[in-house]
């Protein structure tokens, strides 16, 4: 008995490490002079629960800082380095005692990159990815470590001579003396694919012909395939389908494909009109669920794919239009420049604090972070009280209860005295606490009542113990008290100061 559960227990643990589903990592970039230090990075990081990063080196300050936190590393080899890590095995060898050996195992190293889209790179310096790739898996084998460590180079979409319609996806023939030896090496070693998709460039560049909601996973039309009959309601999926065709034509069906750079600018330059916060949260909202849900590609249903957000940070010292300053989910100072969930149940609102998912003409009432603490409690025991909001669903083991803090507890009670007073202007005032959106702020179990709908739905009524108690005060009386209040709040805010 105890041999049969020990061998039951062992398939287990291999079926969790071979079937762990698709992931979302964040590319840390570091070409800025304001950032902070790596290890506020790491605190950052382990915070916001990412757990999959990328960097461009191997810096040393950001290995010690990543020891024990169990976030992933993706480690590079930059292209200046290409030179010396392909001539000489030992540059290699050296480089791999000194700089990743000492770190390693506390500080997890799952992927080195070696060169960065070299194709792109101003000298181009191609012909040395291959020698230096062989040079850094030797270096590995010696170490025992060429299983637990991948080798693998990054590509821009630049390889592709054509990736539309995606059936028709062809690798660039001027880069075939790199490609198929690339492509060989990846296949015996069981590395993946590495590129950097970036559907804004498609927009800005072809506005005429791509759709900004096609780009944004937002689309309500479908493109067709003409050869496959395959659809496609985002750009991302076509460009990805692109490589695995391109892949297939070559007879390399078994390399697997992973997206190492892909996002979306906060700000641009004028002409930039797509770069804003709404846009660049609405693309990685969509796309880590995408990612997360293990949805696949139309030409490949259900496949894993790994996929790493840039970036981390803003950016201020890289080249360029306004826009490449402008990826990172943080500020140099660690704020927000748009919240993510990397969990895939929806992004927070930059602004309100709630999750966001669009609507149709639907709105909500929520509260804005930009409220004060005590304004907005006293906004809550007001909703929760005489304006007689039922607000079981934010107390403890309830489904809204989490996250527990005052904005996500206080836009759960507005939206529900909003929804319940004719979701006019004035019942989502709060005294300037409130704010009216477009987007559902619902999230797992927690869904936010809205227009027609007075009571609480389904699924948070099963999760409750009682419900709302005694008659419901009139649309006028509730409005008249509501503003009564309101001016109160207003008068203790006037004396508090």
């Amino acid at each position: 008995m105890a041999t049969r559960f020990i061998f039951a227990a062992s398939l287990f643990l291999i079926y969790l490490d071979c079937c762990t589903g698709s992931v979302i990592g964040v590319c840390y970039g570091r070409n800025a002079d304001d950032l902070p230090t790596p290890d506020k990075v790491a605190q950052l990081v382990q915070l916001h629960k990412i757990k999959y990063l990328r960097i461009y080196d191997s810096n040393i300050q950001v290995l010690k800082a990543f020891a024990n936190t169990g976030v992933e590393l993706m480690i590079g080899i930059p292209n200046s380095d290409l030179i010396p890590f392909s001539q000489f095995q030992s540059n290699a060898d050296t480089w791999l005692k000194n700089s990743i050996l000492p770190y390693y195992p506390a500080t997890k190293i799952t992927y080195i990159t070696v060169g960065a889209e070299v194709t792109e790179s101003p000298n181009n310096a191609s012909s040395f990815v291959i020698p230096a790739m062989t040079n850094v898996l030797t270096a590995l084998k010696k170490v025992g470590l060429h299983k637990k460590i991948k080798v693998s180079s990054t590509h821009s979409l630049g390889v592709m001579s054509r990736s539309f319609p995606p059936s028709a996806g062809a690798f660039n023939s001027s880069h075939a003396h790199f490609l198929k030896p690339m492509l060989e090496f990846l296949a015996e070693n069981q590395s993946p694919f590495m590129i950097d998709i970036y559907p804004y460039y498609a927009y800005r560049d072809s506005p005429n012909k791509v759709s900004l909601d096609y780009a944004l996973f937002e689309s309500s039309s479908e493109v067709i395939d003409p050869n496959t009959g395959l659809l496609y309601t985002n750009m991302f999926d076509s460009q990805i389908d692109a490589i695995y065709f391109a892949l297939t034509v070559l007879n390399f069906r078994t390399i697997k494909v992973m997206v190492t750079e892909t996002g979306w600018p906060s700000k641009g330059s004028p002409k930039e009109t797509a770069a804003t916060p709404d846009n660049a949260q609405t693309y990685n909202t969509n796309l880590i669920r995408h990612v997360i849900n293990n949805t696949g590609t139309p030409a490949k249903p259900g496949e894993e794919l790994d996929v790493y957000v840039f970036s981390l940070f803003n950016e201020n010292r890289k080249p360029g239009l306004e826009s490449e300053r402008n990826w990172g989910l943080f500020y140099p100072d660690q704020t927000s420049v748009y919240n993510l969930d990397f969990t895939g149940r929806g992004a927070v609102d930059m602004i309100t604090g709630g999750n966001v998912t669009k609507s149709n003409g639907t709105s909500w009432c929520i509260a804005s972070s930009k409220a004060s603490q005590i304004d907005l409690q006293n906004a809550v025991d007001w909703a929760c009280g005489p304006g007689n909001v039922d607000c079981t669903a934010i107390q403890p083991s309830q489904p809204c209860f989490e996250p527990d803090n005052l904005v996500s507890h206080a836009s759960y009670a507005f939206n529900s005295y909003y929804q319940q007073n004719g979701a006019s202007d004035i019942a989502c005032s709060f005294g300037g606490t409130g704010v009216k959106v477009d987007k559902d702020p619902s999230y797992d179990k927690c869904i936010y009542m809205r227009a027609g709908n007075n009571k609480t739905v389904a699924n948070n009524a099963t999760a409750m113990s009682s419900s709302t108690s005694s008659s419901t005060l009139t649309k006028n009386s509730s409005i008249s008290s509501f503003l009564l209040v309101t001016s109160l709040l207003v008068i203790l805010n006037i004396q508090r100061s």
